[in-house]
């Protein structure tokens, strides 16, 4: 309790400063772009109706999994559910995005995916984010954001799946939180002249990964989206991340990010020892991104330790974890046929997934090719060949390791 009631003053305080600090701060008449849909922008409200207010976006993405496959037992459930035996056509996502200011103060971000899968059926409709941002001050520098969204751990956790060039993210990071989200309350802080950088990043197609402030700190449930919470102890992160811009425009970021909670694992099968199920867990990470003009160039790692199915005692318990990944990647534009990205990402891991079964024992190491095709901004064909080691054991299997080699394709459109 000590701590929650912590958490609450330092929140008081930093809003409390921000609007002390606010009449010297000047207004930002800037309005969103495509990269700033987490802006807040200065408009008069007086004369528009509540549903002018708000804008609509969305992608959908189809996906085929089975070209070429040498083991259809290999698998990555936190993936793509379409991998390996009984796979086939399949949407990962479709997104609609309801977003605008509602007042010069208050922003407004819903977002379901109809393509959810839930036990058995999919194409399920789910909220993904469901939040609001409010300004503390004119120049938006300060910002809370309330509800349900993505948890500041991670440069490409925070990347949305719109933008990202691999199909999937990487396990050594995506493992903390699985969707990338969760329901509390962030609070963000960035100058000026540096949101507008991060905007940049996204609306010039830079693969940015949105605006989540330089500094982040925040306060949440602990167990993903959409999830109810199973404890009385929230899970704090903090986060550090600055977008450097060179004197020839060349840009690149680096982050510094870590998060400490309790988490309950509830998904236990028949067979697994009696035990302990609430396990304190920590991460820190590092983050680098070297943005594509033309080459470009991602590096993020993290270490800590969790909860983790151990085969030789049939139990879960606290172990260490460790992974990340290497990305680079190649802008190539034909005035005819549009932007060609090939790209290459080797990732590794070895921990636990606590939202899997019996927190799933994991030990991955992977590699890929492929390359990103946009003849226009609204169409992109992604072709990616994978080589794929993995070992996933649980108490209903405790000694699973499958390697293998795929071809996958995902066609994407943006509206």
């Amino acid at each position: 309790m000590f701590k929650q009631h912590l958490v609450v003053i330092v929140f008081v305080f930093l809003v409390f400063t921000s609007h002390v600090t606010a009449a010297n701060n000047p207004i930002d008449n800037e309005r969103s772009t495509e990269g700033g849909a987490d802006s807040i922008s200065n408009i008069n409200y007086d004369h528009y109706n509540w549903f002018e207010k708000l804008s609509i976006r969305g992608y959908a993405q189809v996906r085929y999994n089975r070209l070429m496959e040498t083991n259809p037992d290999l698998r990555c459930e936190q993936c793509d559910r379409s991998w390996g035996k009984n796979g086939g056509f399949s949407f990962r996502r479709i997104r609609l995005i309801f977003f605008g200011n509602v007042h010069p103060r208050v922003f407004v971000y819903i977002q379901p995916d109809f393509a959810s899968t839930i036990g058995g059926s999919g194409n399920v409709a789910q909220i993904r984010d469901a939040y609001f941002d409010l300004a503390l001050n004119e120049s938006k520098t300060y910002r809370l954001r309330i509800g349900q969204s993505k948890v500041p751990f991670g440069f490409e956790n925070l990347q949305s799946s719109q933008n990202r060039i691999p199909l999937d993210r990487n396990d050594g990071m995506n493992s903390a939180v699985a969707n990338e989200r969760d329901l509390g309350v962030f609070f963000y802080w960035a100058p000026e002249n540096i949101r507008r950088r991060f905007a940049e990043l996204v609306s010039n197609n830079l693969k940015g990964s949105g605006d989540y402030g330089v500094f982040g700190l925040g306060i949440y449930n602990g167990h993903t989206a959409n999830q109810m919470e199973r404890n009385e102890s929230p899970h704090l992160v903090a986060r550090a991340t600055y977008p450097f811009k060179l004197d020839n425009g060349q840009m690149f970021e680096t982050s510094l990010q870590a998060y400490h909670g309790k988490f309950v694992v509830n998904n236990i099968s028949d067979n697994l020892n009696p035990g302990r199920r609430e396990f304190t867990e920590r991460r820190a990470a590092a983050t680098f991104v070297l943005y594509p003009q033309p080459f470009g160039l991602v590096m993020e790692y993290n270490v800590g330790f969790g909860p983790e199915y151990n085969p030789e005692t049939n139990s879960i318990e606290s172990l260490p974890l460790r992974g990340g990944f290497t990305q680079a990647h190649y802008y190539l534009e034909h005035k005819t046929y549009g932007l060609f990205i090939p790209f290459v990402r080797w990732h590794q891991y070895s921990g636990g997934k606590k939202h899997e079964l019996d927190a799933r024992r994991h030990r991955v190491d992977e590699q890929e090719i492929g390359v990103e095709w946009q003849p226009h901004r609204n169409f992109e064909l992604v072709v990616m060949y994978t080589f794929s080691d993995r070992t996933f054991e649980d108490a209903l299997i405790p000694t699973n390791r499958q390697r293998g080699r795929l071809l996958r394709i995902q066609a994407q459109v943006n509206f």
